[in-house]
């Protein structure tokens, strides 16, 4: 009796989506006009996607005199948000200048990306998704304390790894 109530409850309920919760993120920058050649490629930072920012990244120093710009991304269950707390100028221009979140699995995680104009102020017209990981292109854009970024994603059921 309480296996077919539990049963019955499963085939009533909706699907659940997923979640970015408890992924396994690599935060990179790229800069590249030839994706085999990039111009610069930080140094990917790796995290468990939870509460709270988790990624907030400074200068590097520079590569070919290009720096990183100083960003806070906050990942949540299907949101992205991106600010930029510090210094004030504009991002240099290329085919792909930004950001690239891969996120560990074997599926395509991404069904759906799209800009919060509610709370974005940036005029990104560039993102995309490829399997698990989403490019942001901010090339030529400017970027300062005012500057924000939302991304609101439809997230796959795709298993954790």
């Amino acid at each position: 009796m309480i296996r077919a109530a539990a049963l019955a409850a499963l085939l009533v309920s909706p699907a659940t989506a997923g979640t970015l919760e408890g992924r396994l993120v690599t935060f990179t920058v790229e800069t590249w006009d030839n994706r085999a050649e990039p111009l610069v490629q930080a140094r990917g930072r790796t995290v468990t996607v939870g509460q709270g920012v988790e990624f907030g990244l400074e200068p590097e120093g520079l590569t070919g005199g290009l720096d990183v710009v100083p960003v806070s991304v906050e990942i949540g269950p299907t949101r992205i948000e991106l600010a930029y707390p510090g210094g004030i100028g504009q991002f240099y221009e290329a085919a792909f200048n930004g950001y690239v979140l891969r996120f560990e699995t074997e599926c395509a995680l991404f069904e759906k990306v799209a800009v919060d104009p509610e709370a974005t102020t940036m005029n990104v017209t560039e993102v995309w998704a490829e399997t698990g990981a989403l490019y942001i292109n901010v090339s030529g854009l400017g970027y300062g304390p005012e500057a924000k970024l939302a991304l609101d994603l439809e997230v796959a059921d795709c298993p954790l790894s």
